[in-house]
């Protein structure tokens, strides 16, 4: 049975504050790649592309986890607590909003065996 957390974190900055956002988001990966579990830690931007018109939030974090245990010790780091406190929850943050979601690679009713 798969363990793996993917979590999507997505980011709406503040007008003219998404290169700061950015910026910000960048200097959390090198702590969270030394995590244990970490198994991938990208903030990305959205580009334009013909291919792909979707609707989407400037800024997203793609996570992929070992665990749940991985995870949740993540959110639970000081300096992710921080960040959130300074740029999400603060008024004076520079973000507008977040949407953080996990996800799991297993189908509903997976039968994997267990040892």
């Amino acid at each position: 049975m798969s363990s793996k957390i993917y979590c999507i974190a997505s980011f709406k900055p503040k007008p003219g504050k998404g290169e700061a956002v950015f910026r910000a988001l960048q200097g959390l990966e090198p702590n969270a790649h030394r995590e244990d579990g970490c198994l991938q830690y990208t903030v990305t931007r959205h580009i334009d592309h013909p291919n792909a018109q979707g609707a989407s939030y400037p800024i997203v974090f793609h996570e992929v986890w070992a665990s749940r245990e991985a995870f949740e010790a993540h959110c639970n780091r000081q300096e992710i607590k921080a960040f959130f406190e300074a740029h999400v929850e603060a008024e004076d943050g520079d973000i507008e909003y977040a949407n953080v979601c996990v996800y799991t690679d297993e189908p509903l009713d997976y039968d994997a065996p267990r040892f």
